[in-house]
């Protein structure tokens, strides 16, 4: 991948509005015209006719879209339990994911599985609470309930993402020992600072919104273009496959995630492992 690309997953428990928050993040990215939905059977990552009939995310999707200079690929994944495998095959090729929380649910026993396994494969994680627009709502309880079950390196961030309270910033600041030295002795907590404690898995951002209602999406995608940061690889080779697929003529078609050097059009790749179906034999070339 380019020296700005990044690699972004979506994951959810079923109707947490995972799809709705994939069309809202390309609708106000710029990269579609017009979002689609789940109950109107037009969603623009939703393209097979068994996912439109019955409204649900069955195989994981590829979107493109552009926040400033960094580019972004967006890996919508099914959230059915019946199609867990197919999600899980995309994680260990991200590098952020944004784990959705449905606000009448909270925190459930599959968010928990799924928080498990963004460990698991030790994935920089933000974290959307949606539906945040249905009567009886409440923020301070949800995020209390985000911190006891999922851990206090979630913090909370401001709609303004950089007009942090004390509280915030003391949040942010104890997740580091030497950034927590830093700012006890006077010195500002920076925009960098706060991306590598995401990048290292030592902080986990919180947004509350709604998807459907287009509810803090905005300071999401700013958040997103502030604090993500991409990876840096190797000039040589290499590559993790993630999905298998075939076309309308059946030809068979390999997805991966370049992780060095680059491929050029026609090249023929040697390595049986890239074709591998099992996320846990797949090996980087």
């Amino acid at each position: 991948m380019g020296k700005n690309n990044i690699a972004l997953g979506i994951i959810a428990h079923v109707d947490a509005g995972k799809t709705t928050l994939s069309e809202s993040i390309l609708y106000h990215a710029g990269a579609i015209r017009n979002k689609g939905r789940v109950d109107h059977g037009d969603a623009h990552l939703d393209i097979d006719s068994l996912e439109r009939q019955r409204g649900i995310t069955i195989y994981s999707k590829q979107a493109f879209f552009q926040l400033g200079d960094k580019d972004f690929y967006l890996l919508d994944t099914p959230g059915h339990v019946d199609f867990t495998t197919e999600m899980e095959r995309v994680l260990f090729v991200l590098d952020y994911c944004i784990l959705i929380i449905s606000a009448p649910e909270s925190v459930s026993p599959k968010v928990k599985d799924l928080w498990q396994l963004l460990e698991y494969y030790q994935v920089p994680t933000f974290i959307f609470v949606n539906k945040m627009d249905q009567d009886g709502m409440s923020r301070d309880k949800i995020f209390a309930e985000i911190q006891t079950e999922l851990g206090s390196k979630c913090v909370a961030f401001p709609d303004d993402v950089e007009n942090f309270t004390d509280e915030q910033w003391e949040d942010i600041a104890v997740n580091d020992e030497r950034l927590l030295e830093n700012y006890l002795e006077g010195n500002t907590i920076g925009k960098e600072d706060i991306a590598r404690l995401i990048k290292e898995r030592k902080l986990f951002p919180v947004f509350f919104g709604s998807a459907l209602k287009e509810a803090g999406i905005e300071t999401f995608l700013t958040a997103m273009e502030r604090y993500m940061e991409p990876r840096e690889y190797t000039q040589e080779f290499g590559a993790r496959v993630f999905k298998i697929s075939r076309d309308e003529q059946n030809t068979r078609l390999t997805w991966m995630k370049i992780t060095g050097g680059s491929l050029e059009t026609k090249k023929t790749l040697d390595y049986p492992a890239l074709a591998t179906d099992s996320a846990e034999d797949q090996e980087e070339t």
